[in-house]
């Protein structure tokens, strides 16, 4: 067994470590330390600490690390076992408690677990949002190394001259999709990015030739073009400091990535809980042999950077400090019960200013944007959707140079949907790119593109393919929340999806209750091009993240066309629109299904409303309570199954708040709980269609 000896080529190490203050990292690793013993051996169990995860044998290197990050836009993201780098950067042990404990002020106020770190910086190194994903830091820290250099060639902002992204990861993750995406991003793109792979030889109890053929990353990447690849002993505090200085020389001078794997301990279980049954007497006692903390001391004091007092007295300081800090943690408060819902959603204070925690998020050197209204300024003709939503991010992307419009296939083919067609001719190829075929990295790298400062407009070419994306979609919508309005990453997520001349299971799904359903994102589905860029617009110039579904079928279909409402034209989300008037039935519904239910209601004669939603989240519940109180009856087509699809909620909020006026059960229509058919005949009778609406309408107009 050699895990903590260099596998590869031996380290240069032929310096005198000036990159590093010794005595600091002396005091942060024995703080690291009493803190763990703090929560191990008391904290947890009073369960005044409920997850514990400790970072014993990874602390130090950790804490190296922590010093190169010295630039003004440097970025890191790490995970669980990452509190060491956070005290490297100054973040006091009050707050490291206050999270552990629950306690208001921590990282998020007792809403996310205590080890998911976050700290807004614009003068120093940011700690974005961490994950309690496996592999999900990976692709927002290769985003903000892409927004690194995008700052810094087409912005020409000089403050991110010497910045980088670094990643922390265990040996466990080099598995997923996060880091492989990411990887593909840092190399294609040559991206100032520094991965980190502490590698213990252990995913909680599965050994890491599990993870990656012989457990051992950086051989198997020997063949990866366009990377540095560096691998050691971290417990060894010379050769430790040897390879992160070479690490952060490579990423600052060359802006090019380095994967730097190094060997530690895990000095204890996975967390708290673990008993670490699955590993022998042996192999215990062999990791307490490789154990850094005595091999640091024994480093300082011969190479004299400290006298064996000194250590002694920071080690006394470390415990002390860390009990006191407890003492008055403990009797702080706990965040308010009623508070827990705000900050799902960007909210503003009584002069409509919006409330921020922090100078952290996003969005705070807003463009200039020319001005907008709801008033429409038609010009001559109409329009597709596909015009219509072109036209839009060409002129947004004209007067706001930190939106980037980017995805599968956007660029020189223009888009599959010949949306984004010419727009990388016009705006060059940093504004307007192609991506590789991951959406996993697709929206991981938007998340840290937003919180970069920039403004990401990503396209996932089908409905059905967000499904890979759905761990970073999350991360996204949740960002508010989770940190307590500390983080937002703002995006537009363009994606197509519906029935079109035929379907299938893969490229035809709309399925948007899911979004509707999920944390902190908006959902607008326009059913026509005047609609699509008054609703566009509208999620472009906002601070909230934004689903906008574009549907096959209404983008180049005949009812969908309208005049160009103008380049000033917004419409606020969450304001439905009545496209008929009538007093016997109100019909509700959005996207590909409005232009059928317009057709049904014509064909029957009914007298009836009929209300585009136009957006799902939110939603107009003034405008269809109105309605339906004064008609008694509602119907609810939608394209969706029909199990849980957004028609039971607006189901649901009729029966509550408008069942005394109802003269009839409320009834919905939508798709069977199947997949779309590809068969045009077999697609026709699974969907709902004019003939099978205007039955139900005359069905409801005769109760």
């Amino acid at each position: 067994m050699h895990l903590f000896k260099n596998q590869d080529e031996s380290p240069n190490t032929d310096n005198n470590n000036d990159t590093f203050d010794w005595q600091k990292i002396a005091k942060d690793v024995l703080t690291s330390r009493a803190l763990d013993d703090l929560e191990e051996f008391d904290l947890v169990k009073q369960k005044k600490v409920l997850y514990q995860f400790s970072a014993r044998g990874h602390d130090m290197a950790q804490i190296m690390l922590g010093q190169i990050l010295n630039r003004k836009k440097d970025a890191v993201s790490g995970y669980y076992r990452s509190r060491p780098l956070l005290l490297s950067l100054g973040l006091p042990v009050e707050q490291f408690l206050q999270a552990t404990m629950m306690k208001q002020g921590g990282f998020s106020n007792g809403r996310d677990i205590g080890v998911v770190f976050n700290q807004p910086n614009h003068d120093g190194a940011c700690v974005l949002p961490m994950s309690g994903g496996v592999g999900a830091q990976y692709t927002p820290v290769a985003g903000w190394a892409q927004a690194v250099e995008y700052h810094r060639e087409q912005l020409n902002n000089s403050d991110w001259d010497e910045a980088m992204g670094l990643v922390l990861g265990g040996d466990g993750s080099v598995a997923t999709n996060g880091f492989w995406s990411s990887l593909t991003m840092a190399t294609t793109l040559e991206l100032p990015m520094l991965f980190y792979i502490e590698d213990n030889g252990y995913g909680i109890s599965v050994p890491s030739h599990f993870q990656t053929p012989g457990g051992n990353i950086v051989k198997n990447l020997a063949s990866f073009r366009g990377i540095k690849l560096l691998s050691g002993d971290g417990t060894n505090p010379k050769e430790a400091a040897a390879l992160i200085e070479q690490a952060n020389d490579h990423v600052r001078n060359e802006r090019k990535p380095v994967l730097l794997r190094l060997t530690v301990p895990r000095l204890n279980g996975h967390s708290a809980q673990d008993t670490q049954s699955y590993k022998s007497d042996d192999r215990i006692e062999f990791e307490k042999q490789h154990d850094p903390l005595p091999k640091l001391k024994k480093f300082l004091i011969e190479n004299k950077h400290l006298p064996e007092s000194k250590w002694n007295e920071l080690e006394q300081q470390a415990k002390d400090h860390c009990y006191q800090t407890y003492e008055k943690v403990d009797q702080q408060g706990f965040a308010d019960p009623q508070t827990v819902e705000t900050h799902a959603f960007e909210e503003h204070d009584d002069n409509d200013q919006p409330i921020l925690q922090t100078q952290g998020g996003i969005h705070l050197n807003n463009p200039a944007f020319p001005p907008s209204s709801q008033e429409v300024i038609a010009e001559p003709g109409r329009i597709n959707m596909v015009t219509a939503i072109r036209k839009t991010l060409d002129f947004e992307l004209t007067h706001n140079k930190k939106m980037l419009v980017f995805g599968e296939d956007v660029g020189a083919k223009g888009g599959v949907h010949a949306v984004t067609l010419g727009l990388q001719e016009k705006h060059g190829e940093a504004q307007v790119f192609d991506t590789s075929l991951s959406e996993e990295g697709i929206i991981g790298r938007s998340i840290g593109l937003s919180l970069a400062g920039l403004l990401p407009v990503p396209e996932i070419q089908f409905r059905k393919y967000a499904d890979p994306a759905e761990e970073q979609l999350n991360e996204t919508g949740s960002m508010r929340w989770r940190t307590n309005n500390r983080f937002a990453a703002p995006m537009v997520v363009r994606m197509a999806g519906g029935y079109f001349g035929c379907g299938d299971p893969w490229h035809s799904q709309c399925a948007e209750v899911k979004w509707v359903h999920a944390i902190g994102w908006q959902v607008a589905m326009p059913s026509n091009a005047e609609d699509a860029v008054g609703l566009l617009r509208y999620a472009l110039r906002n601070n909230n993240p934004s689903i906008f579904f574009e549907h096959r079928k209404m983008l180049d279909h005949a009812w969908s066309r309208r005049p160009y409402p103008g380049d000033q034209y917004i419409i606020p989300f969450g304001q439905g629109k009545k496209i008929m008037s009538g007093d016997r039935l109100t019909v509700v519904s959005w996207g590909g299904m409005v232009h059928m239910c317009q057709t049904a209601i014509e064909n029957t004669g009914v007298k009836a409303d009929l209300i585009d939603l136009r957006t799902l989240r939110p939603w107009d519940k003034d405008m269809v309570l109105e309605s339906v109180k004064r008609t008694g009856r509602c119907l609810i087509v939608h394209e969706d199954n029909i199990s849980a699809g957004f028609g039971a909620e607006i189901a649901a909020v009729l029966a509550k708040d408008a069942f005394f006026y109802l003269d009839a059960p409320i009834e919905r229509l939508a798709t069977a709980d199947i997949g779309n058919p590809h068969d045009p005949q077999l697609m026709e009778h699974a969907l709902p269609n004019p003939d099978s609406i205007a039955q139900r309408i005359i069905e409801l107009d005769q109760v």
